[in-house]
């Protein structure tokens, strides 16, 4: 589940009690501290969006719950670090119906469709066909803060929703307009749902592919990509291992922004780390 979804595996089979009357086929949580529900389906079928929208009404009354499991499996710190405002549903099929692709963009969950292939040899595909961002509950009173305050130093307020202005508050002045590029760049390929964190900006399709951190007293981004350094030739002050490296955000490939031509080289490193997300 980590390699292929990015999801660190709770429990399957969880019961959801009596009133919701169901068995969640996976619990988890994805390498943004979301809470993630999976469901498969041998096949297709059209009642998983339904069932999905169930599940994630009982996950809303069972954060303390979830919170024990999560704190059993993955420990006290994990426990601590759940993002509620946004939970997901990864529901995996052999097919979906155009009216599931249709409909996930009229529902207010996080939902991911994911088409599964088995090939001769035992070979499995995943592949995200749709997704849907969903509507972010109320965040934490910590992390409104800290966006009311980082818009406010970035001089942008208004009526933008909470993550537009996360995503300028976090780009320190001296940075927006390097960032506005990076931003294209990294958006550039195909779909890309960008997810503002309290402490770095993640791009994700099925799985983060960079996510960004700004250092602004080196005038400087660091992007990690999800690459294997071991692919990419290494070159000191642009690019570096991170395997083994405690950082900020996930991938193992980091690569320093200072401008426009940094971002240049990087374009290529940022092309195949869209491809293998």
């Amino acid at each position: 589940m980590e390699s292929m979804l990015g999801i660190r595996f709770l429990a399957s089979e969880y019961p959801t009690g009596p009133w919701h009357r169901g068995r969640i086929d996976t619990l988890g949580l994805d390498e943004n501290n979301v809470p993630v529900l999976v469901e498969y389906k041998k096949g297709s079928d059209s009642g998983v969006l339904s069932q999905a929208a169930s599940y994630l009404s009982w996950l809303d009354s069972a954060h303390h719950e979830f919170e024990a499991v999560v704190k059993e499996k993955l420990g006290m710190e994990a426990a601590e670090s759940i993002d509620w405002r946004n939970p997901r549903i990864v529901c995996i099929a052999a097919s979906f119906s155009h009216h599931d692709r249709v409909a996930v963009h009229r529902l207010y969950e996080r939902i991911d469709l994911v088409r599964y292939c088995v090939f001769d040899g035992g070979l499995l595909s995943l592949m995200l066909i749709e997704s849907a961002p969903g509507s972010p509950r109320p965040a934490p009173a910590l992390w409104r803060r800290r966006v009311r305050e980082e818009a406010s130093r970035a001089g942008r307020g208004g009526n933008a929703s909470p993550s537009v202005q996360a995503s300028r508050g976090m780009a320190p002045g001296c940075l927006r307009d390097l960032y506005a590029e990076l931003d294209e760049a990294l958006t550039a390929w195909g779909e890309v749902e960008v997810a503002p964190l309290m402490h770095y900006i993640a791009y994700r399709r099925l799985v983060n592919l960079a996510s960004v951190v700004f250092r602004p007293k080196h005038e400087a981004i660091l992007v990690y990509l999800r690459l294997d350094p071991g692919t990419v030739e290494l070159e000191e002050g642009f690019s570096r291992d991170m395997r083994g490296v405690g950082h900020l955000g996930t991938g193992d490939l980091e690569v320093r922004i200072s401008s426009p031509a940094d971002l240049e080289r990087a374009a290529p490193l940022i092309r195949r780390a869209f491809e293998a997300a």
